[in-house]
């Protein structure tokens, strides 16, 4: 379905701004369907990006400038979010034996075990959502929106 006849457009659209409508649009498709994943789990996305990075630290801890620059959403009140990991058991917190000021943030063995749980229901997520598309279209999809969104 056109961006158009979803919004129900009464008048014409310049194409730019049928492009931003459509990836807002989109957005908020696969936005929703992926919070209902997370939420099942007790978990925000912002919540699962966090868990996410920290998996990928490979045992190694993280402090929350490092967990800050990695996160999808750059707004997110990070130590607000892993107060409430914290609070769930999926992150230990630690003041950093070389400099004192900082907090190192790591994943416990409960927070990798809900995220091997999630693993291949946020790959059928991302999968629902390529499905129509071929392999070819999908890397062209990811270049246009990579050079889209670095203009």
């Amino acid at each position: 379905m056109k961006i158009e006849e979803v919004i129900k457009a009464t008048v014409p659209m310049s194409l730019p701004k049928k492009i931003i409508l459509n990836i807002m649009y989109t957005q908020n498709v696969i936005g929703e369907n992926f919070n209902e994943i997370v939420k099942a789990h007790d978990l925000s996305p912002e919540q699962y990006n966090v868990l996410r990075i920290l998996r990928g630290q490979k045992g190694k801890p993280a402090n929350m400038c490092v967990i800050q620059e990695r996160m999808v959403a750059k707004t997110s009140n990070t130590t607000r979010l892993v107060d409430k990991l914290l609070l769930k058991e999926l992150v230990t917190r630690e003041v950093c034996p070389d400099n004192r000021r900082k907090m190192e943030v790591a994943i416990t063995q409960k927070g990798l075990d809900l995220l091997k749980e999630l693993d291949p229901v946020i790959d059928s997520h991302e999968e629902k959502f390529t499905k129509n598309l071929t392999v070819e279209e999908q890397e062209t999809l990811n270049t246009l929106l990579e050079k889209y969104r670095n203009a």
